[in-house]
């Protein structure tokens, strides 16, 4: 396939993210939106199982989620909006309907600031908006004839949000990115999990090829992608299959394609709906919404350093190297304790070193104990002591990685350190007779240390520092080595 310059195609890409916000109850009813670990049926109410005569009660922590991702997105926050029902029938969707926004929602415009292979990007947002999940079917399978699915509504009505983008992405690569930076988003505002294993972060795409110039071709929806990696190949495969067709003349239908991981391909659902077939009509059970200047300017104020803001901070003030300053800024969390380790008037020579301990043996001990990316296995205070002491020639470095996976749950480093018996020592006639039992021990690394090879050195440090179990002070060490040498 040729690409480039001399490529005769454009690809057009437009993202919508559902994302489950973060509320205790559902969109209108009183039931818990958490379900993952909850039986089947067992969040459930007269309202969200859709039954007649049941009416919905908005959920403001909802609205305000909204408006706040709507505001780290810079979009507009109109004072008046309205809910409208979206008909579809689908076996999870026990109202026949679903309550959403059509033409008057609660965010309108913006844009997504992202970097795709080294370059900033900057995707257009046409809208985001509130609107309630459905449940969801379990298939099992069964000999021929025997296969059921059966309805669990414990998600039917979660609060979802709805954004919409503009069709401003041309690669699968750049639409995997905003979608990374969408999820970081929405994880520092406090909006979302965004985790798209658990279906609290779905990506729907439209896609279109076109001959560069040309307007923009048939939509195809792309839906059932459920990795930043899924999203990316089947952008690929429809891209080529688009590519393909209208090589040979043809033309692309405008329909519903589902992604199938199994095979790698894309298979047709449906033809695509349009506005009209969903036959919006405003929410005769929900009045409209006014949002006042002052609730918007309140629900602002809660709006957090977002990621690019903090990343162009942290490059200006520590001197970090980007890669550094990428993995410390990923999740808000990570970024919260490294800043607090530094201090407000913490040197960039502190901020290297938190960064170093954070970046290799923290987050080294966090994948290792398989914890969330977000859950540090250690606190700033913590992390904080720990430096301080090897800061302070408290604890060897070496004692320190040794003391790191073995601190107790509010335990200080220092003193798990006394617990273990790793502080460093002060008796200087101990590390005195660790050094001669190093060199007696050494004699091949004591004669390259005579004979001009410093790197010898190294070597030394490292036997006399295991003889005393990682607690002597390097420097103390190298000077008693010095001097043994100097006088044998």
């Amino acid at each position: 396939m040729e690409s480039g310059g001399g490529d005769r195609f454009e690809m057009v890409i437009g993202l919508e993210v559902h994302a489950q916000l973060l509320t205790h109850s559902k969109m209108y009813c009183g039931c818990a939106a958490r379900y993952a670990d909850a039986a089947p049926n067992s969040h459930v109410c007269a309202v969200c199982a859709g039954l007649p005569g049941a009416l919905p009660v908005m959920n403001r922590a909802a609205v305000e989620f909204c408006i706040l991702t709507g505001l780290a997105l810079g979009a507009e926050i109109p004072g008046f909006c309205k809910l409208d029902r979206k008909n579809y029938v689908y076996p999870d969707l026990p109202k026949g309907y679903q309550i959403s926004q059509y033409d008057l929602p609660l965010c309108i415009g913006g844009a997504l600031e992202f970097a795709s292979e080294g370059a900033p990007k900057r995707a257009g947002i046409t809208r985001v908006h509130i609107e309630e999940d459905t449940g969801r079917l379990v298939h099992r399978a069964g000999a021929p004839g025997d296969e059921v699915s059966l309805v669990d509504l414990n998600r039917s009505g979660v609060p979802l949000m709805e954004i919409v983008g503009e069709p401003d992405l041309r690669s699968p690569a750049e639409a995997a990115d905003y979608l990374v930076a969408l999820r970081q988003t929405l994880r520092y505002v406090g909006a979302s999990t965004g985790n798209m294993e658990e279906g609290a972060f779905r990506c729907d795409a439209n896609v279109s090829v076109r001959e560069r110039g040309a307007p923009l071709g048939a939509k195809v929806e792309v839906k059932n992608m459920n990795s930043f990696r899924a999203v990316e190949r089947a952008l690929r495969f429809e891209e080529e299959r688009q590519r393909a067709v209208l090589a040979e003349g043809g033309s692309i239908a405008q329909e519903t394609r589902g992604w199938v991981e199994a095979s790698g391909v894309t298979v047709s659902q449906r033809t695509k709906e349009q506005a009209h077939d969903y036959r919006y009509f405003p929410e005769p059970d929900l009045p409209p919404l006014t949002i006042s200047a002052e609730m918007v300017a309140e629900i602002r104020d809660r709006l957090p350093e977002l990621p690019g803001a903090r990343r162009d901070r942290f490059a200006s003030r520590y001197g970090l190297d980007a890669k550094e300053i990428e993995t410390l800024t990923a999740e808000r969390e990570v970024a919260d304790v490294f800043e607090a380790v530094v201090g407000p008037d913490g040197t960039a020579e502190a901020a290297r070193r938190a960064a170093n301990w954070i970046v290799n043996d923290v987050m080294g001990l966090q994948r290792a104990r398989g914890l969330p990316p977000e859950q540090l296995p250690i606190n700033a205070a913590q992390l904080r002591d720990l430096l301080d002491a090897v800061a302070a020639g408290e604890l060897s470095a070496r004692a320190a990685k040794e003391v790191l996976p073995r601190i107790a749950d509010g335990e200080l480093p220092r003193a798990a350190a006394g617990r273990l018996n790793l502080l460093a020592l002060d008796d200087e006639e101990v590390v005195r007779s660790a050094v001669t039992d190093a060199l007696a021990a050494s004699p091949s690394a004591v004669a390259d240390f005579r004979a001009g090879k410093k790197a010898a050195m190294g070597r030394l440090i490292g036997e006399t520092m295991k003889r005393t179990g990682g607690r002597a002070k390097p420097e103390q060490v190298r000077m008693l080595l010095e001097e043994a040498l100097t006088e044998s």
